[in-house]
């Protein structure tokens, strides 16, 4: 969302590393299929533990190679039975000696970590793996996590502004998360980073939290990074009352934390025009939970991300019935608009290296 109340762009960056699914529900030497950034791509996981990624397009006829035969570190495609090796080359085709040197599909970089599969959109050689963002897989030995995925009839952004704006917690979720006015009436602090932003909230004197109910005043602490493509890591905690002001409205350490802290990982994974898969995992700290607190977040997650869904949707069909879009920011645009900016200066910049090189 800009500033100047343009309609957004919905520009997205290449060079990144985008969610493909969650890692273990991957089998082996069985083909999955996804588009991201409207790129059919079909992913593998070989006996021997190695992860490949090629266009889901075969040579030939354009049968889809997910449908095909996994073959050691080969993929066959079972229209025609043509053969590609894991750097996407046809290797063989039943019937004929000679293979033109064209006979061959994109590769895509894949990686393994945090329990998702990471596919880098961009040039392949490009591909840096200092740039995944360091989500909290779910084998993460502190923490108890839950976790699912939602897909969206809407644009992947759009579901990157609903996470960069808290403010509709107070509205928004209401009666999943019974977040308080302090959402809305409250501007968060916001801080750009390289590659992202971070956003801070600290509530002094506050009576309970959407994981601790209580009497008693505490201080609470909540900051996430949301990094790009569109990962947000958040985690937080309550801590006793004059928390905040002892450590001069700092990040306060977690292991002070007298209750609540919890951490979350969520990845937002543009498809198509208009269609996203949302991945999330959320849990507690095993210091402060166990697994019935996690499946009591996870019901909570389920039905706020429900809701968010419902209203993001609707966003869409609003904007998609309407011949010029404006928006109107707010104050509490402040994390979307700086996020934005920098995805569109990415991309500006992967368009400007691209024509170039042409």
């Amino acid at each position: 969302m800009d500033e100047a109340g343009e309609a957004p762009v919905m520009a997205y960056v290449r060079n990144a590393w985008y969610v493909a699914g969650w890692s273990h529900e991957l089998e082996v030497e069985k083909p999955f299929a996804i588009s991201i950034l409207g790129e059919r791509i079909v992913i593998w996981r070989t006996a021997s533990g190695a992860l490949h990624a090629l266009e889901d397009r075969c040579v030939h006829r354009l049968a889809p190679l997910s449908l095909g035969r996994c073959e050691g570190e080969r993929l066959r495609c079972m229209y025609h039975g043509l053969l590609f090796d894991a750097d996407g080359q046809v290797v063989e085709i039943p019937g004929q000696a000679q293979i033109p040197p064209q006979a061959r599909v994109r590769r895509y970089a894949v990686v393994d970590r945090h329990s998702w599969l990471w596919v880098w959109m961009g040039d392949v050689d490009a591909a840096d793996e200092r740039l995944i963002p360091p989500a909290v897989g779910l084998d993460h030995p502190d923490y108890i996590l839950g976790h699912g995925h939602l897909d969206y009839a809407a644009e992947a952004r759009l579901i990157n502004d609903n996470l960069l704006d808290f403010s509709h917690l107070t509205f928004v979720h209401a009666e999943s998360f019974g977040s308080g006015p302090q959402f809305a009436e409250t501007p968060a602090r916001i801080t750009p980073l390289e590659r992202g932003i971070r956003y801070e909230r600290r509530t002094e004197n506050a009576i309970g939290s959407a994981s601790r109910r209580s009497p008693e005043p505490m201080d609470s602490f909540m900051s996430y990074d949301f990094l790009i493509p569109g990962i947000l890591l958040m985690t937080g905690g309550v801590f006793p009352l004059g928390t905040a002001k002892a450590c001069d409205y700092g990040q306060p350490e977690l292991s002070q934390a007298v209750s609540g802290v919890t951490f979350t990982s969520q990845a937002v994974t543009p498809m198509r025009d208009k269609s996203a898969r949302y991945f999330f995992s959320w849990g507690p700290h095993r210091s402060h939970g166990d697994e019935a607190l996690r499946d009591v977040l996870m019901r909570m997650a389920d039905q706020a991300f429900a809701e968010d869904k419902v209203m993001i949707e609707a966003q869409q069909r609003v904007i998609d019935d309407t011949e010029e879009v404006q928006v109107m920011p707010t104050v509490h645009d402040r994390g979307v608009t700086l996020f934005n900016r920098l995805v569109e200066k990415l991309a500006r910049q992967e368009s400007g290296a691209e024509r170039a090189a042409a």
